[in-house]
């Protein structure tokens, strides 16, 4: 028989206020809008390794990792960093194999399974494995000594095992995995069971990760898409210290409402980006397309004319009004296109596609006529547009 730990309650001990009901139907309604919307594959891809690096670097910065962006990409590409940080650099690895073979699993051979002892046991030995001295653990096994996290002192290493059965038992029963669950059910069991691992403390070190491993693979199973499985970790790193402030209220308070408020606006805000990151790259798109679709219909007697004036098409920016000058070398492919002709040649091609309607003269800037795909994006009444940003009030200030 465990001893009595309060805060480990076993039983909903949380509301899910209206800001977070709000939240959680966004997050739902965001995530069909990313999953129907196809992308290339090399920029899906693309958006994958960012998201695996961004999530490994923040669940590891969590946790001390010193490593940037740019270093952990080097990672993932399989290069070495310098011996002095090869335990960080095996930390970061660690993550980003546990992250690919979870996708694996989820995503291409469809298996799932519960949140389980042996299964916390497995993505724990994920991330400390090859650590030796710098992981105060043995992976993939329950502590066998008391730990003390800051004043936090966790329950006796004795009640671990019990205490680890008992949580992934109510966690079934709680939130109807066997028998289908709701997104926001989902999401809410991912956020409380990285919490209870937390307090749980299973193991002597990688508790954290291993927390938030579980949130990122009960969001997969969910539903929540592989470009978007970041969000969680990045979220928390980039608000470490609201995210401490928010574990440790949740401990006093011995109730997680406003941790899953927290983690819920952190979840829309995020997958909101990553839908506007993909609906920019579809206008993109649509915009060459466009482009090519103008030059289709027009005659031209040179075809070094034709395809040098749609070159330069589909090199201007989308981003802001360029002068003359910044045209003729905003790229390599540009500059040599007219490194041999004179400028008015180049103006005259800048003021065809101006006839064109691809592009509009500001005074001595010229700038992409994006307008006139803007203009056909489906409108929505102005009130409906509103409500978009307008959300409930938090339970805690009502």
């Amino acid at each position: 028989m465990t001893r009595d730990y309060p805060h480990l309650k076993f039983v909903r001990h949380w509301q899910v206020t209206a800001a977070a009901t709000y939240e959680l139907g966004q997050c739902d309604a965001i995530i069909q809008g990313i999953s129907n919307t196809p992308l290339l594959p090399d920029y899906h891809q693309k958006l994958l390794r960012v998201s695996l690096t961004k999530g490994a670097q923040a669940t590891t910065a969590i946790e001390g990792n010193t490593l940037s962006e740019e270093e952990i990409q080097q990672v993932a590409a399989g290069e070495s960093l310098p011996p002095s940080k090869e335990y960080q650099q095996i930390e970061v690895k660690n993550i980003l194999d546990a992250f690919n073979s979870l996708l694996s699993e989820v995503t291409k051979t469809d298996h799932v399974e519960r949140i389980s002892p042996d299964l916390l046991k497995r993505f724990h030995a994920m991330i400390g494995k090859d650590l030796g001295p710098h992981f105060d653990a043995i992976p993939g096994q329950f502590r066998t000594d008391n730990r003390t996290v800051g004043p936090y002192r966790a329950p006796d290493f004795e009640d671990v095992p019990e205490l680890v059965e008992r949580m992934c038992t109510w966690l079934v029963e709680e939130f109807h995995f066997d028998k289908g669950q709701t997104f926001a059910e989902s999401v809410t069991q991912a956020i409380v069971t990285h919490v209870y691992i937390e307090w749980i403390h299973p193991f002597g070190d990688g508790n954290g990760r291993t927390g938030r491993l579980a949130e990122f693979y009960i969001l997969l199973r969910a539903g929540n898409p592989d470009i978007a499985s970041h969000i969680l970790s990045n979220f928390y790193n980039e608000t470490r210290a609201e995210y401490y402030r928010q574990i440790d209220n949740a401990f006093r308070k011995q109730e997680l409402t406003d941790f899953i408020e927290y983690a819920a606006q952190g979840l829309r805000d995020g997958l909101l980006k990553t839908l506007k990151t993909i609906q920019q790259n579809q206008f993109d798109i649509t915009w060459r397309k466009l482009i090519y679709d103008k030059f289709a219909e027009k005659k031209y007697r040179k075809k070094t004319v034709y395809a040098r004036q749609r070159s330069l098409a589909l090199a201007i920016p989308m981003n802001g009004p360029l002068k003359l000058e910044q045209i003729a070398s905003i790229s390599t492919d540009v500059a040599k296109l007219y490194a041999t002709l004179s400028e008015r040649t180049l103006r005259r091609d800048l003021e065809m596609l101006v006839e064109m309607g691809l592009l509009v003269q500001i005074e001595d800037k010229f700038i992409a006529n994006t307008t006139v795909l803007q203009s056909q994006v489906p409108q929505q009444r102005a009130w409906r547009r509103g409500q978009l940003t307008d959300r409930p009030q938090s339970a805690r200030s009502t």
